[in-house]
């Protein structure tokens, strides 16, 4: 055990020391900060699975640590360098951008999966100063790029240790020193999972076979991936690698949210006990209200999470209303959510540049307004390390009457297809957090008149434990099919200016 297990809980502790007898079988002595060859190629997989709050993160945090100090190089996705026989390599991995970013903020250096199995590929002329900035090779000389730049470059990487945010500061577009993307060939050492619980199948085989060593830190009563058949990928584990952790320790200063997430665990709570707790931590505590109303000022930022379908598309003719926005077009900051690419599979690169900026299938983004050509748009990508783009969109708003087509405001022949994102599934909200989370009570309480149970659980209890442990400051238990009016017009002048924005023109999708 190292100091930092001094601050564990037992089951913590626990699954410390598992994990580093594991690490120690792929040539990584956490104890004493040494590396060494692989033991063997077998391949290893270990989960660590708990509740909200019991700690995965603060562990998947340590880890991360320990094995930087023990001399593993974290490979971002950004840019890797010179491959050395003796390298040993650690991704700390994502399903989304948004949960990628929750890491990051706690100061996890994560990045998405997609980053990982597609990596960029660099202009010969900028690898030279992507070397220069890591360490591994001399100060270059390249045409364009003045001395005033590079120093730029250089105190940006120290800030950020950001190869294209580096390139960025000295001027350069993404487009100028990425020229591409490929499929990944060579294989990493270990991988770190968070949010383990939205993998699907496939995603756990691409992993595999990149990871010798994977260790998947998941919650298992959360919702499983929509596609799966009804499981998650750790549950098919052997019960001696799956660590569970117990909730012994809570956040500073106690949270009601979790005490609520927690309380859904008894089998004898119904729907209206579990409300009148809410009620009862609502008049004690402001971290959770007794909400009347929608609040359609934090639609904008953080969307109200339903259960049904009817009930997201409700709310969102609402929010436009409320904003007045025309039927024919959008307003800048308005949110939307990526619904995936339409390329036809001769633009695979195309795809694979919009994905890499990231626009991938759940992907939250804030409209920033048109782009220079029809049919185009700039967006901001919540959570994103460069999160500003610009690129062929086709916005779809979903009609109320099921039986009309959504309408499209604006759409180019191909690219990014989003729809509106006010409001949106619980289980579409997994992997994400907001500062404060709306959850819209009447849909809930649909679900448990329904008596659907999944794995063992009230289908109810699924989706309130997923939708109320998305809040990391406040709940608002909205009770009422109502929406408040908004206090001000949509704005974007809070989303963070990026050093660059990335831009697929309409020649390179069109090519």
């Amino acid at each position: 055990m190292t100091a930092t297990a001094l601050t564990f809980s037992d089951d913590q502790a626990q699954a410390w020391d598992t994990i580093a007898e594991l690490l120690r079988g792929s040539g990584v002595d956490l104890d004493d900060s040494l590396l060494t060859p692989p033991r063997s190629d077998q391949m290893a997989v270990m989960a660590v699975i708990g509740k909200a709050g019991s700690g995965k993160t603060l562990l998947l945090a340590e880890l991360t640590k320990a094995l930087k100090e023990a001399g593993v190089d974290i490979v971002s996705g950004d840019w890797e360098g010179k491959r050395r026989k003796d390298r040993r390599t650690l991704a700390i991995l994502a399903p989304t951008n948004k949960a990628a970013s929750v890491l990051r903020n706690r100061g996890v250096p994560a990045t998405t999966i997609h980053r990982i199995l597609y990596t960029p590929v660099y202009d010969p002329e900028y690898e030279k100063v992507a070397e220069w900035l890591a360490g591994q090779g001399e100060k270059p000389s390249i045409e364009g790029l003045t001395e005033v730049a590079l120093d730029r470059a250089w105190e940006s990487y120290q800030t950020h240790t950001s190869i294209p945010a580096a390139l960025a500061a000295a001027g350069l577009r993404g487009s100028d020193f990425i020229t591409g993307w490929k499929r990944r060939e060579d294989p990493l050492d270990i991988g770190l999972v968070d949010e383990s619980s939205m993998l699907d199948k496939r995603q756990f085989e691409d992993l595999q076979e990149i990871f010798p060593t994977l260790l998947l830190f998941g919650d298992p009563a959360q919702l499983p991936p929509v596609q799966s058949e009804g499981g998650m990928v750790f549950d098919q584990l052997p019960e001696n690698r799956r660590l569970e952790l117990h909730r012994v320790h809570r956040q500073e200063a106690d949270s009601p949210i979790l005490d609520l997430a927690h309380a859904l665990a008894d089998p004898q709570l119904d729907f209206h006990g579990f409300e009148q707790m809410v009620q009862e931590a609502a008049r004690t505590d402001d971290r959770v209200v007794w909400a009347e109303r929608v609040e359609s000022d934090l639609m904008a930022r953080s969307p109200v999470l339903v259960w049904r379908n009817a009930t997201r598309i409700r709310l969102i003719h609402a929010f436009r209303a409320a904003y007045g926005a025309p039927v024919d077009e959008l307003l800048p900051g308005e949110p939307l959510i990526c619904d995936g690419i339409e390329l036809p599979l001769k633009h695979r690169k195309k795809r694979l540049d919009l994905e890499a900026r990231g626009l991938i299938k759940g992907a939250q983004v804030v409209y920033l307004g048109p782009g220079r050509k029809p049919g185009f748009s700039r967006l901001h990508v919540m959570g994103a390390e460069d999160p500003q783009v610009s690129a062929a969109s086709i916005v779809k708003i979903e009609s109320q009457e099921e039986d009309e087509e959504p309408f499209i405001p604006f759409a180019a022949r191909m690219g990014a297809v989003f729809l509106h994102g006010a409001a949106v599934t619980i289980h579409k909200a997994q992997g994400s957090q907001w500062d404060t989370v709306q959850v819209f009570a009447p849909d809930i309480y649909a679900a448990s008149r329904m008596g659907r149970v999944e794995a063992g659980q009230p289908l109810w209890k699924r989706l309130a434990y997923v939708a109320i442990t998305r809040a990391e400051t406040q709940l608002r238990w909205v009770v009422r099919n109502r929406l408040a009016r908004p206090t001000d017009a949509l704005r974007v002048d809070d989303l963070r200016v990026p050093a660059t924005a990335l831009e697929l023109t309409a020649e390179e999708l069109e090519a």
